[in-house]
């Protein structure tokens, strides 16, 4: 809960003293570094020493490690991430001493508000790439933009980057109704599907959330969405604002791909919207649901004025966003693959576009991500986990939750055939070890460290 009744936007201004709680996290780091252009004196705090944490030292920007309610000094607001709770002592530090504390998303949605256009790309998955997309193809476009990026972004040797354009793209997440703090002009939903159920209620809540965050569009504004999901159908609904609707091969869609071609397991079609050609594409990222996020880009591009010719290019560079199927070497003859695939759906295509590849067997190490997401969607997870030809499971990482389910990665491997469970990381780099055959696609698959196994694996091979 917010402390305070006053506006954000009284306080983002040169010489006010912003405190950023968890300033290395993957959109407060560009946060900080937007702030401290602007001429807002930056100072902040995070659990862990990292990269982001010693670029913004080297902006100037002061950064302490641990949280304490003395590391606010004479601050003038706080800003904190979503995984920092009221209990934290910087948080309950400002409370007592009266200093306004904001969420974000708020100070993003705030930041929003100074740009011609906020480029705002939503779904329960598909994000980062879809982001990533549109960053390579209004890069393209020399269009300068400011991004905010969950992920890493070869481009960009980062997530984030601050630009001098009139366009800011940004993953916009829904957990905990974030996204709902922004001022999107084009708002994308990429699909609706049930998912952060430690905070919905159920799909329908979710669907709830997505149509707000549809709502928040202006009427000059654009709302686009896939016509291929049911979940992104039934929250637009009855929708009264026009929305520019992309489809895998539905022709009466504003968007959709044609003439589409594959050649060792990479698509090549025609983008064409409204009848016309718009952009051929070569993208050098696999699986159908990779042209629908190459659709989804480009349909915010052509609305945005981008042309045709630019999103050629910008698509033909990109080659992935970090843990989004990123090879990270070989193993006694095995390519070794990480994934932050984490919910059933993504599960699925990541699954499916790994059988279109050349590859003998599928070895999955999978790592879930929350107690409450393994609960709730118990059986979605044993479907989609029995397809790989070895699955491996690493226990459920915890992240933000407690146990209190009393639910195991265990609990999965006795409903699937085969499965080897591992209760330990090291565990899952010893199984790895023992497994590895010439001809085999290993994936690290989930949300939290899994892709350490992976890469113990290739060190061991190195070492």
């Amino acid at each position: 809960m917010n402390n305070t009744s006053a506006d954000i936007f009284s306080y983002l201004k040169p010489g006010k003293r912003a405190h950023l709680a968890g300033i290395g996290g993957v959109s407060m780091s560009p946060l900080a570094e937007v702030l401290h252009s602007m001429g807002v004196a930056v100072q902040g705090s995070d659990m862990h020493e990292s990269p982001a944490v010693e670029h913004l030292r080297s902006l100037g920007i002061s950064v302490s490690i641990g949280h304490a309610a003395e590391n606010l000094g004479d601050c003038d607001f706080v800003i904190r991430t979503a995984a920092i709770h009221d209990d934290n002592p910087e948080i309950s530090g400002a409370v007592t001493r009266g200093i306004p504390v904001f969420e974000r998303a708020q100070a993003w949605g705030e930041l929003m508000k100074g740009y011609q256009n906020a480029l705002c790309i939503s779904g329960t998955h598909g994000k980062t790439t879809t982001t990533s997309m549109a960053t390579h193809i209004f890069m393209a476009a020399q269009r300068d933009p400011t991004v905010m990026i969950g992920g890493t972004l070869e481009l960009l040797h980062s997530g984030y980057r601050v630009g001098h354009g009139d366009t800011i793209i940004a993953e916009s997440c829904e957990y905990c109704n974030s996204f709902l703090s922004f001022f999107p002009t084009v708002a994308v939903i990429l699909n609706v599907e049930a998912d952060h159920l430690d905070f919905f209620r159920d799909l329908a809540d979710v669907e709830h959330s997505f149509r707000r965050f549809a709502e928040l569009t202006p009427a000059n504004g654009y709302v686009v969405a896939n016509r291929d999901d049911s979940g992104a159908r039934e929250t637009l609904k009855d929708f009264t604002k026009p929305v520019f609707w992309f489809s895998f091969s539905e022709e009466s869609a504003d968007c959709h791909a044609e003439n589409l071609t594959w050649a060792d397991g990479l698509p090549s079609f025609d983008i064409s919207i409204r009848g016309k050609r718009y952009a051929h594409v070569d993208l050098n990222v696999a699986g159908n649901h990779n042209v629908m996020n190459a659709l989804a880009a480009a349909s915010a591009a052509y609305l945005l004025g981008v042309p045709g010719d630019a999103v050629e290019r910008g698509l033909s560079l990109f080659h992935g966003a970090g843990r989004r199927f990123e090879k990270k070497g070989e193993y006694h003859g095995a390519a070794v693959y990480d994934d932050y695939a984490h919910h059933p759906g993504e599960l699925h295509a990541l699954l499916a576009m790994a059988r279109t590849l050349p590859y003998q067997r599928i070895i999955c190490a999978f790592q879930p991500h929350t107690y409450s997401r393994t609960y709730k969607l118990f059986n979605d997870f044993v479907r989609e986990l029995s397809e790989p030809d070895v699955l491996v499971l690493a226990e459920i990482y915890a992240a933000r939750e407690q146990n209190d389910l009393g639910i195991s990665s265990a609990d999965l491997a006795a409903r699937i055939p085969g499965s080897i469970y591992c209760p330990t990381l090291s565990r899952v780099t010893e199984t790895l070890r023992s497994l590895a055959k010439p001809g085999d696609l290993i994936l690290t698959v989930g949300a939290g460290d899994i892709y350490k196994a992976g890469e113990n694996l290739l060190k061991e091979d190195h070492d």
